[in-house]
């Protein structure tokens, strides 16, 4: 990023946002996707480019993610693009889930190499891989395996493509393991929903909210799914990232039956988990304005910018010490733009478009009080810093903003939730862009009339904390005996 190219300097509105966040979300997301050159859209329809500046975020969230595998004995590993279309079929339920997104390769019948069947590029990977763990899982001593796998996927979706949020190909993890109890795997299950919340928290100071995705909503073949959701400020929820109990089907389909300890074969309950690079359009989303980007800093590939101001007479002595800043704090990724045929405005405005955390100025004034002044992407605020006192306060500033990044979008995303038992009442709020907490049934048929009601309102997710009883409670929909407490709205 700090290298910016020989643009020429140009007071076109153009060169900046020209859509309003809260007048134009639609319009203004894109627009900050291209002009802080996160993503491109590609020639192939349903397909983006990821540019360098958004894979870096990518990177920032497979480190911090790997570490954490560690930590819990996931290993990760790789498995075919390509996947037989036998296997794909063996659990019905899963194949019938996946079956109008899966895009399938012209091969011809019969080929050299004696396939004979049509292959399916992954729409997800539960099945090549499960056909490997049955070879490799032969007693109860191999569990629990845990694996994880960093990969591309394809769906073949024929909606609007949404940079980050909804695209044909995307990146993602996906975890896949198996275990010898129903308890274990329900654990393992959860923790790893929780790692995502605290990854959210943690590198994008994301917010979000917990849950269980109804029978309608869960993963095609799952036993349960369990879901993070984060309520963007158009009032849409955003799946974040989700974990689901397998039951024990695809240990059935694919013949994974190790010896158990009694000496008869088990048959071993699995879960999968993953997140997507739809992450970073939910950082997106959440935290930039209509200046441009907003990146929290521990995802940002320069942290700080250094922006020299500057006239004949001091632009030695200024760009001395502004080489020393930089110098200083390369601990920070920081880089000086030293540029001489763009105006210091015109690099702010660049670089809070590209969302650099801290920017750091010194003219004239500044270097004769051996001080400097640091501007805040997140607030505009600006701070007094004695030079000298830099290396120590930097780090406490880009704390403080991450900080203050998650408290602003909690507040923001709780001031879109709502609580109402009132069907119509519930209808109207989530046509004004809430999301509302409310009580369900549970039921398929009600899910159908839920959704017939007004376009695009479903049932969210039931939150992970229920009231201890329902036994007093009608579902606000169909009035029958509610059996969960629901956020309904709309999503992505």
């Amino acid at each position: 990023m700090a290298k910016s190219g020989d643009k020429k300097e140009s007071k076109s509105s153009s060169e900046g946002i020209t859509f309003s966040k809260s007048k134009d979300f639609s319009e203004w997301y894109p627009q900050v996707i291209q002009k802080a050159e996160l993503a491109d859209y590609s020639p192939v329809k349903g397909f983006m480019v990821i540019r360098p500046n958004a894979y870096y975020i990518w990177q920032k969230i497979q480190d911090y993610f790997n570490e954490r595998l560690k930590v819990l004995n996931v290993r990760n590993a790789y498995f075919p693009l390509l996947i037989p279309e036998s296997f794909f079929k063996r659990e019905s339920e899963h194949a019938h889930g996946f079956q109008p997104e899966v895009a399938w390769i012209a091969n011809k019948n019969g080929d050299e190499n004696g396939e004979g069947e049509r292959l399916a590029i992954r729409p997800t990977s539960e099945t090549i891989m499960y056909d490997s763990y049955s070879k490799w899982l032969r007693s109860y001593r191999d569990l629990p395996l845990r694996i994880n796998q960093w990969a591309n996927i394809i769906r073949w979706e024929t909606k609007t493509t949404r940079l980050f949020l909804r695209t044909r190909e995307f990146l993602w993890q996906e975890g896949h393991c198996v275990y010898e109890t129903k308890e274990e795997c329900d654990k393992e299950t959860l923790n790893y929903l929780q790692e995502y919340a605290r990854l959210c928290k943690e590198l994008l100071a994301l917010p979000v909210l917990m849950g269980m995705k109804s029978e309608k909503e869960k993963f095609a073949g799952a036993f349960y799914t369990t879901t993070i959701e984060s309520i963007m400020p158009d009032g849409k929820s955003l799946q974040c990232g989700t974990s689901h109990n397998l039951g024990q089907g695809f240990a059935k389909s694919f013949g994974i039956k190790p010896l158990g300890r009694n000496g008869g074969l088990i048959l071993p309950w699995q879960n999968s988990w993953g997140f997507s690079t739809r992450l970073i359009g939910a950082l997106v989303m959440t935290h930039s304005d209509d200046k441009g980007l907003v990146l929290p800093p521990r995802v940002a590939y320069n942290k700080v910018v250094i922006v020299p101001i500057y006239n004949d007479e001091s632009k030695s002595e200024v760009l001395k010490a502004a080489k020393k800043i930089n110098g200083d704090l390369k601990d920070f990724d920081s880089f000086l733009d030293d540029r001489e045929s763009y105006s210091p405005g015109w690099k702010y405005n660049e670089w809070e478009l590209k969302g650099i955390p801290l920017r750091i100025e010194i003219g004239p004034k500044d270097f004769k009080n051996k001080s400097v002044v640091a501007v805040k992407r997140n607030t505009g605020e600006k701070l007094t810093i004695k030079i000298s006192d830099l290396k120590r306060q930097v780090p406490k500033i880009l704390e403080d903003i991450h900080n203050e990044l998650f408290s602003s979008a909690e507040k923001s995303m709780n001031a879109r939730l709502k609580k109402n038992d009132n069907s119509k009442e519930v209808i109207k709020l989530v046509g004004e862009g809430f999301t509302v907490l409310t009580n369900v049934c549970g039921g398929k048929d009600c899910e159908d009339e839920i959704r017939a009601k007004a376009e695009g309102l479903k049932v969210l997710m039931y939150p992970l904390d229920q009231p201890k009883s329902m036994s007093a409670k009608k579902c606000t929909f169909c009035n029958q005996q509610a059996r969960h407490s629901a956020y309904v709205g709309r999503s992505y």
